[in-house]
């Protein structure tokens, strides 16, 4: 008997000993970004050596999957050619144009309709269809409207761009809580102090995460009208890669999409830490 109760001990202590170890442990692996970044990156690695090795043995047609060598030969070629740079550089001014263009429609909409009900009214079923409206499908409607100059890219990448920012801007006012909306009227507060400080601190956490999505729906709209009309920029290097058959530009071109759009993705969550907790400051 007396073992036993020696042995429980023995096992309680063990147990408590570990049980905080454990804790820290898991703690670490949660909130370590430095490890989230490292198991983010097993399974793009475990895909680019399947990729070298299906190369390397011919599972594919050369043809069809270039290898990773010949993929990053073209790149470094686009690079040192300054083509790259080039095509880039207007798809990034396209963006740029048409991202503010939705971004500053996106605010009036979104505060119009959140701020009035009447509005909303008017307003909400033709937003509503005009989201429904894939991109692509807007462009040969603009092309006999505007042509397949610049203006067409812009107005597409500031349409993708405003629907996501619309409804995150119209939803962060009206989810503006009640008590403050009833504090605001017992201190008889006016139209100007009362949007300055009840309606854009509520809207703004909103409109921030609403710049995440708007900037990933203008980076994708931009890449897809640019592979349908147009004669420069990122997705022109794609198309121009397919009609020779050159799929290591393709690919290449790919990547180049890939890595601008995470790092756009990567500085907008940059920006959402350094005001999350500005709403609750305020």
């Amino acid at each position: 008997m007396l073992k036993h109760i020696e042995l429980d001990a023995s096992k309680d202590s063990l147990t408590q000993a570990v049980t905080p170890a454990v804790k820290d442990w898991r703690h670490f692996l949660k909130h370590s970004s430095a490890l989230r970044w490292a198991a983010g990156l097993i399974f793009p690695l475990a895909l680019l050596y399947l990729w070298h090795i299906a190369s390397l043995h011919n599972w594919v047609n050369p043809l069809l999957l270039p290898g990773p060598d010949l993929v990053w030969t073209a790149l470094k070629d686009l690079y040192s050619s300054g083509e790259l740079w080039s095509n880039l550089r207007v798809s990034l001014s396209r963006i740029g144009y048409g991202f503010s263009a939705g971004i500053i429609l996106a605010l009036a909409l979104g505060l119009t309709m959140g701020l009035s009900r009447s509005a909303e009214a008017y307003l909400w079923p033709t937003f509503k269809v005009i989201n429904l409206v894939p991109v692509v499908g807007w462009i040969p409607l603009l092309i006999l409207l505007v042509g397949i100059d610049e203006a067409l890219k812009i107005i597409l990448i500031a349409k993708a761009a405003l629907v996501p920012m619309t409804i995150n801007v119209f939803k962060g006012v009206r989810n503006i809580p009640q008590q403050l909306t009833e504090v605001a009227d017992v201190y008889q507060l006016g139209a100007w102090s009362k949007f300055k400080n009840l309606v854009l601190p509520g809207a703004f956490l909103s409109f921030i995460g609403g710049l995440r999505l708007s900037l990933a729906s203008a980076w994708g709209a931009l890449v897809a009208v640019e592979l349908l009309a147009s004669s420069e920029g990122i997705g022109y290097v794609m198309v121009y890669g397919r009609q020779i058959f050159q799929l290591d530009v393709v690919l290449a071109t790919v990547i180049v999409i890939g890595l601008v759009g995470f790092v756009f993705d990567v500085l907008i969550r940059l920006l959402q830490k350094q005001f999350s907790g500005w709403n609750q400051a305020k």
